[in-house]
């Protein structure tokens, strides 16, 4: 009984994350203010101390540029809020797993004095530097740190307002990078990030690179006509609390990408999921990324009420890497990969 109610702890848990990472995407900004996106001009008041400071430097403050370089660097954050790019960035802490991984696949990874617990272990993180809650970092912490730039996600310190505001007026810039909703934006955030940096040319190296991985393994289902391709059903929450995605989600075009149909399609967003509709859809194959539960392939194959779900009939239930399928950066493309591979085994019998 006490297994049980932990693993049931645990369940809600990590709907409770993706809820509040993937739901109130569409909701919150970094500053506590109930919006996605911000216009600029009516940007969170946490900026203001950062666009006044660097409106009252006189052109001999500032250090030597060109026009181009200005130009370049980015004056509002994915979230709509105005920044100011410091002159220099030697110290960056982020707050968020995708934020970290793209850092290191834009060869900036030295610049990383702290990050989140969430990506302890992620290759190419610096190791023995600070660590921070996600959802609620210590800004004390932080401010004693000192980095030139903090890097968040909405999810980090959603309920309050203007939570960053003593590391702004101590001349910290502070940026979000909401969730991303589509590969676009995953697009998007890695050339914003890269400017951010003064490193654009390698976001367009990153993001040429999984363009190129995604076009190979798109045009081995190419031709497979829409009407013959599998439907598929992907679980990110374990029974008893069902999770998945509809449209209007990364999730849904990755499986797109990857050549199935999603069972889920006709809604919208991150799902709560009755097993009945899932049963209903009757889906060609299963996924699932879930890695907090043993054996959760297993545990679809034997779940009460699903064996005559063709995907279970059929034994066609797989684990997707979790957190390939989970950030949405550049490593989709494992996901992607892992998906089409299962899906159409034959074709890539010689890939």
């Amino acid at each position: 009984m006490k297994r049980e109610m932990t693993t049931q702890k645990m369940a809600k848990t990590r709907i409770a994350a993706f809820l509040l990472g993937m739901l109130l995407c569409a909701l919150t900004a970094c500053g506590g203010d109930m919006t996605a996106k911000q216009p600029a001009e009516t940007a969170s008041e946490t900026t203001e101390a950062q666009s006044a400071e660097a409106e009252s430097e006189t052109p001999e403050e500032q250090p030597a540029e060109t026009a181009s370089d200005a130009a370049a660097l980015p004056t509002t954050d994915p979230s709509g809020a105005s920044i100011v790019i410091p002159d220099q960035v030697d110290s960056v802490v982020a707050l968020a797993p995708s934020i970290g991984e793209t850092l290191v696949a834009l060869g900036v990874e030295e610049k990383i004095v702290g990050y989140d617990l969430q990506s302890v272990g992620l290759a190419g993180l610096p190791e023995n530097v600070p660590t921070f809650d996600t959802v609620n970092p210590d800004v004390e912490q932080l401010a004693a740190l000192a980095p030139d730039m903090l890097l968040v996600s909405n999810l980090s310190l959603y309920d309050q307002e203007a939570p960053y505001q003593p590391l702004i007026d101590a001349g910290v810039c502070v940026i979000c990078v909401p969730t991303s909703d589509s590969v676009e934006d995953v697009r998007s955030d890695i050339r914003f990030l890269a400017a951010a940096l003064r490193v654009p040319e390698e976001g367009e190296r990153v993001v040429a690179e999984m363009d190129a991985e995604l076009a190979r393994l798109t045009e081995v289902i190419a031709d497979i006509p829409e009407e013959e391709r599998k439907s598929v059903y992907f679980e990110i929450s374990p029974a008893p609390y069902l999770y998945s995605s509809g449209s209007g989600t990364y999730l849904h075009e990755l499986v797109a990408l990857a050549g199935g149909r999603n069972v889920l399609a006709d809604q919208s967003g991150w799902l709560s999921v009755e097993g009945e509709t899932v049963v209903a859809a009757n889906p060609d194959v299963i996924f699932t990324n879930v890695n907090y539960t043993d054996a959760p392939v297993e545990e679809i194959l034997g779940r009460e009420g699903w064996a005559g779900v063709s995907a279970v009939q059929n034994k066609e239930v797989y684990y997707i890497d979790n957190m390939a399928s989970s950030l949405p950066d550049q490593n989709i493309v494992k996901a992607v990969e892992q998906m089409a591979q299962a899906l159409y085994p034959e074709r890539f019998a010689d890939k």
